[in-house]
């Protein structure tokens, strides 16, 4: 069953987009709980009494919590009701939060963010392809990116907020603040979301073999080593605004925020790109993020500059996050929720790979700066999967 075919019958316009936007509100609060990490960083590294570079490991976690939980829950549920195992997912996701704000030590944090991302991905596909099936097929990139939105959203408004809050109100009332969001969305979701049936013929092994075909791998390869070149900036974005740019800790609200603006306005122009040429714009937003993380390494020091290209960084990169989305959708045939759920579990792969090498390369002593380089690598990187996969695309195109 395709996302299309489970659409709900009758639902009307207005209908539709108060469903897809309390979708996109449980998008708002995994934005915030998975990024404010990063803005807090040197917070959370003094509450706990451990370095910036072993904090980043709290990145990590959550990350790899979604790595494993993305494709464990897409797999083992595809059956389901689909708003049942939204709610399931943000009840999961409730508790996870309410655990890292009663974390006592930096051990029981790092479970915690493990336990945290577990429901992410699952929580984006399931979102993903709903939103998908309340909306005309040639709308479905627009839908999704409207869902997507809610991230774009988290960094432009809840997680410079959030940073603001836990700076003076100590880190934890950040993740306070994510929780009451979570129960807003279960309300939401409730109220607004209608009811979709689940893939009836689904099984463990349906799903998985999606794994089988090679489009999948090198897409998700794209996602784990060119996404990872942003996320090594991003997570040592606070030291990198404070250390190398000269601003105090105030201004690093100001950084995040203009990465939320760039995050608007990539999300929605990826979905109308993806709605017209899918795997070209995947192939430039990746071209995009590795001339402007260049950039980064060359003009870091101004404040000015440092702005600008964290803007303009975000947009390119939230286009290439919806395209990725989307084309994993249209790769993994029959299996549509592994796919939507594997672009968040690889994309948070980056993060985790990302935030690891960003910290290797400071705790060698190469300087904060140092991670765009290795953003530049990994973008390189991510363009060479590209090319093969379009290489593969035009001999499967020619034996077709």
């Amino acid at each position: 069953m395709t996302a299309t075919a489970a659409r709900p019958a009758a639902l009307d316009t207005r209908r539709a987009v108060l469903a897809i936007a309390a979708l996109s509100l449980g998008a708002v609060g995994i934005g915030v709980s998975e990024f404010v990490t990063m803005g807090l960083l040197p917070e959370i590294a003094d509450g706990v009494a451990v370095d910036i570079p072993t904090a980043g490991h709290l990145v990590s976690a959550y990350a790899f919590g979604v790595v494993v939980g993305a494709p464990v829950i897409a797999a083992t549920a595809a059956r389901l009701p689909r708003k049942g195992l939204l709610l399931g997912l943000l009840v999961a996701f409730l508790v996870g939060t309410a655990l890292t704000v009663a974390a006592p030590g930096y051990g029981t944090l790092l479970a915690a963010r493990f336990v945290a991302g577990l429901p992410h991905g699952a929580y984006f596909g399931v979102a993903s392809l709903v939103a998908a099936s309340l909306v005309a097929p040639e709308l479905k990139g627009r839908a999704v990116s409207s869902v997507m939105l809610g991230l774009s959203v988290a960094t432009l408004a809840g997680v410079p907020a959030a940073t603001w809050l836990g700076q003076n109100l100590g880190w934890r009332t950040a993740f306070v603040a994510v929780v009451v969001l979570a129960v807003l969305t279960v309300v939401a979701v409730l109220a607004l979301v209608p009811r979709t049936p689940g893939n009836p013929e689904a099984t463990v092994r349906s799903e998985l073999g999606a794994l089988r075909r090679p489009q999948v791998w090198l897409t998700l390869g794209v996602a784990v080593v060119g996404f990872g070149g942003f996320f090594a900036l991003y997570a040592y974005i606070a030291p990198l605004t404070t250390e190398v740019a000269g601003m105090d800790a105030g201004f690093v609200p100001v950084v995040l925020l203009c990465f939320g603006v760039g995050g608007v306005l990539g999300t929605v122009l990826g979905g109308k790109l993806a709605d017209v040429a899918l795997f070209r714009s995947l192939v430039w937003s990746m071209a995009a993020t590795g001339v402007l993380l260049g950039a980064v390494y060359v003009a870091a020091r101004n404040p000015v500059s440092l702005v600008v290209l964290a803007f303009c960084i975000t947009i390119v990169t939230s286009v290439l996050v919806v395209t990725l989305q989307l084309r994993l959708m249209e790769v993994a045939v029959g299996a549509e929720l592994l796919g939507a759920a594997l672009n968040h579990s690889a994309l948070n792969a980056a993060n985790g790979v990302g935030a690891l090498l960003g910290g290797a390369v400071i705790a060698a002593g190469w300087g904060y700066e140092s991670t765009a380089v290795v953003g530049v690598v990994l973008a390189v990187l991510g363009l060479g999967v590209l090319a093969w996969s379009a290489a593969l695309r035009r001999r499967e195109l020619r034996a077709g």
